[in-house]
């Protein structure tokens, strides 16, 4: 059986650096300047486009299916530290989520947005340009406002998903490489 692979492209003189031990997902298409760290992973139908600026991506983190990362020409980078989670079909466009941060399923946010480490932006919600998400804080909505503090716990679990992550993308690596 032959699989899909991921498609890696160039973009002018940048080709995407991918850690050895990162998953990307069969059909996810990183272009250009990107870099992914160790034990990172971009799930399927995930598009990462460092076309006109760059995207930097840390250890551990993790970009759930049907994800778009983008970046803007003059402006901002992206960058995603690690142990980081992207929920499903997020828009991460020209922002910085630090490391051990939680962005929600379908979320959007936006240029010179910041999530801070150990905050968290809810499902569907839309974090506007410039604003900044503190840390052990919940922001939702559309616009995104802060919610309520997020419990220890809580912010606890976000690590224990990082993980839980990890080793799904070495399951999954595992299980391409017995189909070769």
């Amino acid at each position: 059986m032959s699989l899909p692979a991921p498609l890696l492209l160039p973009y002018g003189a940048c080709f995407p650096e991918i850690d050895d031990s990162a998953f990307i997902a069969p059909r996810a298409t990183v272009i250009g300047d990107v870099v992914i760290g160790p034990k990172s992973s971009v799930w399927f139908g995930c598009t990462l486009r460092g076309d006109v600026n760059s995207i930097r991506i840390g250890a551990r983190s993790n970009i759930q299916d049907g994800t778009v990362i983008h970046v803007t020409r003059g402006g901002h980078a992206t960058h995603i530290g690690d142990d980081v989670l992207v929920g499903h079909t997020c828009i991460i466009h020209a922002c910085t989520l630090e490391s051990g941060s939680f962005v929600g399923m379908g979320a959007t946010v936006m240029d010179g947005a910041v999530v801070e480490s150990g905050a968290m932006v809810a499902a569907g919600a839309l974090v506007t340009p410039g604003k900044r998400v503190p840390r052990g804080e919940l922001w939702a909505g559309n616009p995104a406002k802060f919610k309520r503090p997020l419990s220890g716990e809580e912010m606890a679990r976000f690590k224990a998903q990082t993980d839980h992550y990890v080793r799904m993308a070495e399951s999954y690596l595992a299980e391409l490489a017995k189909l070769g």
